[in-house]
């Protein structure tokens, strides 16, 4: 097997279903030698099995690549690193991580509990930060040894986390910490030969499918493109690993179905200033005028609502 990734050695975390299933299997396809990580738990995060993973693993050997099963909690700190040295002593390096482990525990504000909020912090943004500070460690090394690095880190982040959904405060924060870890990470690993993008993926998976909205979606055309089909994401993440985008860093791309959007990040908008302090009661004629300047918030497509004369 050969393509745009052959030879490098990737890992992708949450791999044994879903999205995450799309992404190690497309890599395998375009050549890279993949560690397909997976706990085997539920969509809540309990339970483990090795499984998943090695059912992944399994066609990837089938299909005539190279992958190995890891069973790591990546939100582990002993985890993480535990996968990132399986991926170099198996294969002999390491060239791409794309975190994309989660799970879902939502609640409306009021009713979430601290454990439901803990264990989606966990996972998601401890989950994201583990995987990447271990990968930077080993190619840092390998920069300061004089040793070049074509490298990638790709995380997960999420419309709910740009845009909102309501009853996700935990996952919506959790996936916002992503977008910003992407870019500040980005700056500070350039360096080093290595690139950090994301990606706000829209599919329909176990953990999304029983999302309000999201099934009706759903509209195969005539030649059986299934718009949300988990597998579509994939060829977006594997062009991110390859060498073909070193150039490409601190960026967010919306996905979903055949379609690929730059997210556009904080910006200034309307501003009003003078050279002095403000007194609370003055703003009452100022900040509401401000807010009626701005740009509309966008949906959880992305898009801004049109406002109709």
């Amino acid at each position: 097997m050969s393509g745009i990734n052959d030879g490098r050695v990737v890992i992708v975390t949450g791999a044994g279903g879903g999205i995450g299933r799309g992404h190690a299997l497309e890599f395998a396809r375009e050549g890279a030698r993949v560690v397909v990580n997976d706990l085997g738990g539920a969509r809540d995060g309990t339970g483990t099995s090795v499984g998943p993973a090695q059912q992944v693993v399994d066609e990837i050997v089938a299909g005539g690549g190279q992958a190995v099963a890891n069973t790591d909690d990546i939100s582990a700190w002993d985890g993480s690193k535990n996968l990132i040295d399986q991926a170099v002593e198996t294969f002999g390096g390491l060239d791409v991580v794309v975190n994309n482990a989660g799970i879902l525990r939502d609640r409306m504000l009021v009713n979430m509990t601290e454990a439901e909020w803990d264990a989606v912090i966990k996972v998601h943004l401890k989950g994201t930060f583990g995987p990447a500070h271990h990968a930077a460690a080993y190619w840092r090394d390998r920069s300061k040894a004089g040793q070049a690095n074509d490298a990638r880190i790709i995380n997960t982040s999420s419309p709910s986390g740009l845009f909102g959904n309501v009853g996700q405060t935990n996952y919506g924060a959790a996936k916002a910490g992503i977008a910003a870890f992407t870019v500040i990470a980005a700056q500070e690993l350039s360096r080093y030969g290595i690139t950090v993008n994301a990606i706000a993926p829209t599919a329909l998976t176990r953990m999304t499918e029983d999302l309000t909205g999201l099934s009706t979606l759903q509209k195969p055309g005539t030649d059986g493109f299934n718009p949300l089909a988990p597998e579509n994401i994939a060829p977006l993440v594997v062009w991110l690993g390859s060498p073909l985008a070193r150039d490409i860093t601190g960026q967010i791309f919306q996905v979903i179905g055949g379609m690929i959007t730059v997210v556009e990040g904080w910006a200034n908008g309307p501003t009003v200033t003078r050279d002095a302090r403000w007194s609370p009661g003055e703003l009452t004629e100022i900040v509401p005028d401000l807010v009626a300047q701005a740009a509309r918030g966008a949906d959880m497509t992305g898009n801004r609502p049109t406002t109709v004369s």
